[in-house]
């Protein structure tokens, strides 16, 4: 087998030895554009799973490496002058000059041939070869020569970036914030060699063009990040290597291979440099190549399939939590209002990977510093002299306290008769308020008959409907703390279909109304664009069903505007194409909805608060944008709105959601650090530690779960036990249990405690 490497990086040389170790007899040729010691950018990151893996593929390479890394097993978050390190997180940096020179060095050791200063961008010199390896960087020439037969997309990010050097010793990776008058800087720092550090200043787009920064004016970018870090860099300079302003390119392949060309490395996929480095990333992509193709050593298509089969599952992953920890690098101006510990904690957890639990069990100290902060800013007492968990702590709206922070999120339950509820709703209710809930909010309650989704859907718009609701509420408040909130909404052109678990819709159809007469799908029938008339008519409803509400007896009412329903028919711009005073502009798109909103706040008692529930995104081209979301928000708590519930998706029906565990949080999070209003935020959250670190984070006020309470009431009395925080709720009747879950959730916590740290990848410090 003959076998050419476009690119001499880390990937394209790793990949050789592997290969030519193993098959000694195929022929292995790197042909690279630069010098042998030419080298871009300074250091590179290695985490102790990483050097891991390379113990076990190569020895010599692992030995090689590790003879001159430097190791540090803490982060720093510094900001302005205050600092916090966290312990035991294990990385070690090398020069990328270094490291390509001992990865060359094993190449030839293995009879791989290396080529210095060659013409890449001829493909013809390479024909005979049974495998092109395209490792040729972000800017490969020989992908973008086929760019359509791999499917590149190319997505520059916001934030500008410069790669700079420094002779400034560190003790740990170290974040470097500092605050300007024009916005916040950040250097990502590291020592990777005795005497010289990586530097990676990063900032917005607009904080640039404030700072006068220009592309290529290296002695520029120099003085004035110098001057901004002085105290940073205690008298050290800084050092550029072609150092120019980038924006980062998100490079994702739909194939990553084209007849016998495939892809590695940057060429292939990139991952922010904030969650590690993308040598990393290549060369453990350059592993499973490997494999593939000794696996398949008579058939390269095989390989090529192997190859994406084994690797691009974990590559996309990589690259979804590199998108959401660069996010957060991205509104690093909203982030820095926070206390510091939960800034540091902010940055730490960023990219959703890692939780409390894990710093906790990293670094106590640090998770002790953050819970204690989060405590005395809220003014609390601690219990037993701890601290109170973060999903334990009281939140108040208006005058209704709830004694927790963890929501139960409406859920459809599809059996009332004639949008009465029943005894099926009263145990539903009930068990889960005794389970120990801060909230609860109901299912939607149709505000009429025709704003029902299904003939088994809740209503609150006739006296029966609303007595039985108040027997619920009743139960609650007399025998928990629990608070309920009902959520009033109009199904529109989502209306008259059949139940979750139904073939066929059984039941009589009626008129559908919509912003616009716009079907949900193909299926759907085309809803009727709501007139003045209709628009007078549904405010009525809304308003008659706001009073049925509070002599019902719920202490908070949340008004239903998502999931492309029929008042979140009005904000999108997939579903308005209305020409009126209600279409067009977001200003006029929301004069309907805020309209209903104004008139039941009217009528609700001012003690008692109320929510909107708003979809953040439609997860498809040409919908709502963020700039839109901050004004549906703005304009609805300045209308009265306590608090936002946020959610996405479910405008349309070809929708593309990103999906993920907490995947809707940084919409949460957008919201509340921008609008400066509490928001509550739910999407695939499944445990306690989840729940903790969302809050401390900032990235949301209460937290919503749905299907994780269908088959657990009493999630919440768990989560308790686990954390060994004893609340006041629990009923006489119930107490004797403390006895026997407390323990038992000891143990488990300590077992489990005890594994993961067994399965911890084990220190490379020499």
């Amino acid at each position: 087998m003959k076998i050419a490497v476009i690119g001499g990086g880390p990937g394209g040389l790793y990949f050789s030895i592997l290969t030519k170790k193993a098959m000694p007899h195929c022929q292995i040729d790197i042909y690279e554009r630069n010098k042998p010691d030419d080298s871009f950018g300074f250091g590179v990151v290695f985490s102790d799973e990483t050097l891991g893996e390379f113990l076990k593929r190569d020895m010599e390479s692992y030995e090689l490496i590790r003879s001159k890394f430097a190791y540090w097993d803490d982060i720093i978050v510094a900001r302005d002058g205050q600092q916090v390190s966290i312990a035991g997180n294990g990385f070690c940096g090398c020069s990328r000059k270094t490291l390509l020179q001992l990865l060359q060095q094993r190449c030839r050791e293995e009879g791989v041939n290396l080529h210095f200063e060659q013409n890449i961008d001829d493909l013809s010199q390479y024909k005979d070869a049974d495998i092109i390896l395209a490792s040729d960087g972000i800017g490969s020439g020989i992908r973008t020569a086929n760019e359509a037969a791999f499917g590149t997309k190319i997505v520059l990010k916001k934030n500008r970036f410069v790669w700079l050097g420094s002779t400034k010793p560190l003790d740990a990776f170290t974040y470097f914030f500092r605050s300007t008058p024009h916005g916040t800087i950040v250097a990502h720092t590291y020592q990777y060699e005795t005497g010289m550090s990586t530097w990676i200043f990063e900032c917005s787009n607009e904080t640039w063009e404030n700072l006068n920064f220009e592309i290529t004016n290296e002695e520029d970018t120099i003085q004035k990040l110098a001057e901004i870090f002085k105290d940073e860099l205690d008298g050290h300079p800084l050092i550029s290597n072609k150092s120019h302003w980038r924006q980062f390119p998100h490079v994702t392949n739909e194939n990553w291979y084209h007849d016998n060309i495939v892809l590695l490395g940057d060429a292939k996929a990139t991952a922010h440099y904030s969650i590690g480095s993308g040598t990393k990333l290549a060369m453990d992509c350059a592993i499973g190549l490997s494999d593939a193709v000794l696996a398949n050593p008579n058939d390269v298509q095989a390989a090529f399939k192997q190859y994406d089969k084994t690797r691009r599952n974990p590559v996309e992953m990589i690259q979804y939590a590199a998108l959401v920890s660069l996010d957060w690098f991205e509104n690093m101006d909203r982030n820095i209002q926070h206390p510091f510990y939960q800034f540091a904690f902010g940055c730490m957890t960023r990219s959703k990977k890692v939780t409390f639990e894990n710093l906790r069990l990293r670094d106590a100290s640090f998770t002790d510093k953050v819970l204690e902060e989060f405590n005395s800013t809220l003014e609390l007492k601690t219990q037993n002299l701890k601290p109170i968990p973060a999903a334990f702590t009281p939140f108040k709206l208006r005058d209704v306290a709830l004694q927790n922070r963890i929501v139960m999120a409406p859920m459809g339950q599809y059996s009332a008769e004639n949008g009465v509820v029943n005894d099926w709703h009263f145990q539903h209710y009930t068990s889960r308020a005794m389970g120990g809930l801060g909230l609860i909010l109901t299912e939607l309650t149709a505000i009429s008959e025709t704003g029902r989704i299904t003939m088994g859907c809740a209503g609150i718009y006739t006296q029966e409907q609303t007595i039985a609701w108040k027997r619920i509420t009743n139960f609650i408040h007399k025998n928990t703390q629990t608070k309920i909130g009902i959520q009033l909404g109009h199904s529109g052109r989502k209306g008259a279909t059949k139940k979750p678990w139904e073939e066929t819709f059984n039941g009589t159809s009626w008129e559908l109304l919509s912003a616009s007469s716009i079907p949900f799908n193909e299926n759907s029938a085309p809803p009727k664009a709501m007139t003045l008339a209709d628009m007078d008519l549904v405010t009525s409803q809304f308003v008659h069903t706001t009073k049925n509400a509070n002599e019902a007896g719920f202490d908070l009412i949340e008004l239903q505007a998502h999931h492309g329903f029929l008042l979140a028919s009005f904000l999108s711009p997939l579903t308005n194409m209305r020409t009126d005073e209600f279409g067009g502009s977001i200003e006029n798109r929301l004069k309907f909805p805020l309209r209903v909103f104004n008139e039941m706040r009217k009528v609700f008692p001012k003690e008692k608060p109320m929510s909107v529930r708003i979809s953040a995104s439609d997860w498809a081209e040409n919908g709502i944008t963020e700039k839109d979301i901050f004004s549906i928000a703005t304009a609805f708590k300045n209308a009265g709105a306590d608090i936002i519930n946020v959610s996405t998706g479910n405008t349309v029906s070809y929708q593309k959601p990103t999906t993920g565990r907490m995947w809707q949080t940084p919409f949460s999070d957008a919201i509340r650090n921008t609008v400066r209003i509490p928001t509550i935020t739910a999407g695939s959250i499944q445990d306690i530690d989840q729940i903790n670190t969302i809050i401390l984070n900032g990235r949301a006020d209460l937290v919503a779960l749905g299907r994780p309470l269908l088959l657990d009431a009493n999630f919440v009395r768990n989560a308790q036990a686990n954390e060994q925080f004893e609340p006041d709720d629990i009923p006489n009747q119930y107490k004797a249990g403390i006895s026997h879950l407390y323990p038992l959730k000891a143990t488990e916590r300590k077992q489990l405690e005890g594994m993961k740290k067994a399965l911890k990848p084990k220190s490379n410090k020499k």
